[in-house]
């Protein structure tokens, strides 16, 4: 089954999808954050819609790896999640969090590289940050 990879931030999430034989990630789309609610069942819609079994959050550690008020964040959202999918009798799909500091700053990189205007890179960047969080998951847990 594939693995679905989330860059939770305050006003958007960025969302990444595996492949079936779990290799690549693929940035599918960002969430517009309107109330946890509503986020956590976007996110289910798309576990079901891609036939996950494993949603990799990013948790965003401090650089000398320590929590963030952010890492809080994302720890509460998971948690919501979690509880949704129990509701949702989708217990059996994991949730599991990759290290994602730097993950902004490297897909800033890459969509410099792709020479994306400030605008464009603005628009796609969580997104892309979603596939680094997942890529290095699956680089890291090789099927």
């Amino acid at each position: 089954m594939k693995k679905i990879g989330l860059d939770v931030g305050d006003k958007t999430i960025g969302v990444a999808v595996s492949d079936a034989l779990n290799i690549t990630a693929q940035g599918i789309m960002t969430i517009e954050r309107i109330g946890i609610k509503k986020d956590t069942a976007a996110v289910i819609d798309l576990i079901k819609e891609h036939l996950c079994d494993t949603v990799v959050m990013g948790l965003p550690l401090k650089l000398d790896g320590t929590d963030s008020p952010q890492t809080e964040k994302v720890r509460q959202f998971a948690t919501k999640l979690e509880n949704k999918l129990r509701a949702e009798r989708m217990g059996d799909v994991k949730i599991v969090y990759q290290d994602e500091r730097l993950t902004t700053v490297m897909a800033e990189r890459v969509l410099i590289d792709a020479d994306l205007s400030r605008a464009k890179r603005k628009k796609v960047i969580d997104k892309q940050a979603a596939v680094i969080i997942l890529q290095s998951y699956l680089d890291s847990n090789p099927a």
